[in-house]
């Protein structure tokens, strides 16, 4: 520690006499062309001891991230001309850059990676995955300034000696670029010099170095991945995509529309989980359920009894009607007449230009996968003997459960929870954690689970699941609770402990493609895997699994793959709504408190109970609140979540206002019909500008209007 402690001091000192001092004044522009000529008759007169002094400087600017080491490049040049200045300056640069790198490593990398271990997954995993080629990558194509490459690879657990030979090289040719321009700095002695051909050119060469080198990597990835792999000389089609769920509709729609050729492969059912086991499904049976628990409470809208009679097999044929009458939607017959051609079968890829289906072979320019997930059984012992329901097979039931036990407190356990408690089953939810909906706010997952209690649903949270037995004809999960064996009785098993990729099966395997620690495929900011041509979307790419994030990923997928020798665009995370259909329902965008805590972000926190809403209070249903985190002093929203009824549907406002960069003023200054529930919006944003009213401001106004009324 005082090793640690003695070099931060010698580096603060040195940094901070830097600026103190203002040694800048000597990196800039204006002051080497003033004292061109002296630096050139030194170097004439002296030329070793110079170059051991540019050499030296180069090396301590660059070691301690200081400002001026793209001023001393050019200066190199101008000195030293291109080929001199090109060695001094690439030995320099590497030296000055492993220096930043071990000062980093030695200094911070314990306590940043305990502390920002989450933002650093990126470059964490990219050194992980491919090393010094990740390296070469950010040295070519400079995205980040190089000190921040310095000070963030020396985070990471590469070597030194790696660091070292790959900045060299990868380095190397952007420092001829800017050696080359600083040589015609040298030459400039007049304005009209500026327009010479030589000082063009060099400058045209900064400005579109990193988009060569950009295109140079693209090419070295892909003759390194595509070796040995032969390309067809024609393609039967443009894009060829494994899964009809949300992603894969959403893709063949869009490539059909722009008139590209798309084979769309499913094996199952058209629409995927979202239509056949999930969404419809799923808030079909929430609606049936709703109804019931409004009449039981029919009291509390002044009526006094409400007497309702059903039959759970009937609940359950509705539910199945619903998806009947959404089927078409997402049917065979819909997408070949929009241009689609629609192949039911299991597919195989072969390489990255062929697919197989029911025997036979299609060529193909893109792939995309969009194979979707399945729910994920959890490791307990005796867990496939109670044969288990779950979020697929669910729907086939017809009699209702008598006592449920559902393991998981996530958006399905909990919808599908309150769904069964309301059609008269007992039901309990077994948790690991401490509380339902882990990835909420703790105000918001206190609050629902306070409305499951009323219900009759029974919350058992930190247990640890041992295994399951059959005893006496009666089936038990076995637990341990504070250290106490507890035994939980039930008749049917519901599992909703999340979903996990489908990975396995068509062909990945064969390939290489990866994925990363969650099962999901690895792909980059564009949706590509390790081959360029082959993309992923979906539930099977991470990281929401939700339908609408789903489709909002189609787009780049299928825009990238047609069009990406143009423009390829990145995936924009920033905006992803959410919903839990639970009552009271449950919506977010954006970040929450424990987000934005765990992530060291600062925010103030304004927040709306709808206890005070009219509308709500009309419909007796006035239990819930808006809560919006903003920057702190301004109006720009990091996120809201909403709880009450209808939130996926208000949560809309906020969606639309992050997504264009509006602020709670503009929410405020927006007319809402009264009365609705989307006033809470609005009141929210009144509440904000309540709080950060300019008091100084107001009480030059008080006076005012006290002076207008002839009042001191």
């Amino acid at each position: 520690m005082n090793k640690k402690l003695a070099l931060i001091s010698i580096l603060f000192l040195a940094v901070v006499s830097f600026f103190m001092f203002d040694l800048g004044q000597f990196f800039s522009l204006e002051y080497i062309k003033d004292n061109q000529q002296a630096f050139a008759d030194y170097y004439q007169a002296n030329p070793v001891l110079t170059i051991a002094i540019f050499f030296a400087i180069y090396v301590l600017v660059t070691g301690l991230s200081l400002p001026g080491a793209t001023i001393m490049t050019l200066v190199g040049g101008a000195l030293f001309g291109l080929w001199t200045g090109l060695i001094i300056i690439s030995f320099a640069s590497t030296l000055g850059a492993t220096l930043a790198f071990l000062f980093s490593r030695f200094l911070l990398r314990d306590s940043i990676q305990q502390r920002f271990g989450k933002q650093l997954e990126s470059i964490n995993e990219g050194v992980k995955r491919e090393g010094a080629f990740y390296l070469f990558t950010l040295r070519l194509v400079p995205i980040f300034p190089f000190f921040v490459i310095n000070l963030g690879m020396g985070l990471t657990s590469i070597k030194v000696w790696t660091f070292y030979w790959v900045s060299q090289l990868g380095m190397f040719a952007g420092t001829i670029v800017y050696v080359n321009a600083g040589t015609q700095l040298g030459q400039l002695e007049s304005l009209s010099g500026i327009l010479s051909p030589g000082i063009i050119l060099s400058f045209t060469l900064l400005g579109i170095f990193p988009l060569i080198a950009k295109k140079v990597i693209e090419l070295l990835k892909a003759r390194k991945v595509y070796a040995g792999i032969k390309k067809p000389e024609k393609f039967d089609t443009n894009i060829v995509v494994i899964g009809a769920g949300s992603a894969g509709l959403v893709t063949s729609y869009i490539a059909a529309a722009v008139k590209a050729k798309v084979s769309l492969i499913e094996k199952h059912k058209m629409g995927g989980d979202c239509l056949n086991t999930g969404c419809v499904p799923s808030k079909a049976l929430i609606r049936s359920a709703r109804f019931l628990a409004e009449s039981r409470n029919s009291e509390k809208y002044g009526i006094a009894k409400s007497e309702v009679e059903f039959n759970f097999a009937e609940v359950m044929e509705r539910v199945s009607k619903v998806v009947e009458t959404v089927e078409p939607h997402d049917s065979i017959e819909r997408y070949t007449g929009l241009g689609v051609d629609c192949v039911q079968g299991s597919a195989q890829i072969l390489n990255p230009y062929e697919v197989v289906v029911n025997g036979e072979i299609i060529t193909t320019k893109n792939i995309v996968i969009a194979t979707g997930a399945r729910p994920r059984i959890p490791a307990i012992k005796n867990i496939e003997a109670m044969s288990p329901l779950t979020s697929d097979n669910l729907w086939k039931i017809r009699e209702r459960p008598k006592r449920l036990l559902v393991l998981g407190g996530g958006p399905i356990g909990c919808e599908l929870s309150q769904s069964f408690a309301r059609f008269g089953s007992q039901v309990s939810i077994v948790l690991r954690g401490s509380h339902i909906m882990p990835k909420e706010d703790s105000d918001v997952s206190e609050l629902v689970a306070a409305r499951f209690k009323d219900e009759g649903i029974s919350i058992l949270p930190e247990r640890k699941m041992r295994e399951f037995v059959e005893r006496d004809g009666e089936k038990l999960l076995i637990c341990e609770y504070q250290g106490q064996t507890e035994e939980i009785a039930f008749d049917e098993l519901l599992i909703a402990t999340g979903r996990q990729a489908n990975i396995e099966g068509f062909g990945l395997d064969n390939l290489g493609i990866t994925s990363k620690a969650d099962g999901t495929l690895e792909v980059n900011e564009y949706l590509q895997t390790k081959y360029p041509n082959i993309y992923a979307c979906g539930d099977v790419a991470g990281p929401y699994q939700f339908t609408h994030a789903a489709a909002h990923q189609a787009w780049y997928a299928a825009v990238n793959a047609l069009f990406g020798k143009f423009k390829k665009f990145k995936v924009d995370y920033s905006v992803i709504p959410a919903a839990t259909f639970t009552d009271p329902e449950v919506a977010r965008v954006g970040l929450n408190e424990l987000e934005a805590k765990e992530q060291n972000i600062a925010y103030e926190v304004t927040r709306f109970d709808l206890e005070e809403l009219d509308r709500a209070i009309a419909d007796s249903d006035n239990h819930g609140f808006v809560k919006v985190l903003t920057v702190p002093g301004k109006d720009r929203i990091l996120g809201a979540t909403i709880v009450g009824p209808h939130s996926g549907e208000l949560i809309t406002e906020y969606v639309t206002a992050m997504k264009h960069g509006l602020g709670l003023n503009k929410i405020l200054g927006t007319i809402h019909i009264y009365p609705t529930l989307s006033e809470a919006n609005k009141y929210t944003a009144g509440e904000w500008k309540r709080a950060n009213a300019p008091q100084g401001l107001l009480g030059w106004v008080e006076k005012y209007h006290n002076w207008m009324r002839g009042q001191k």
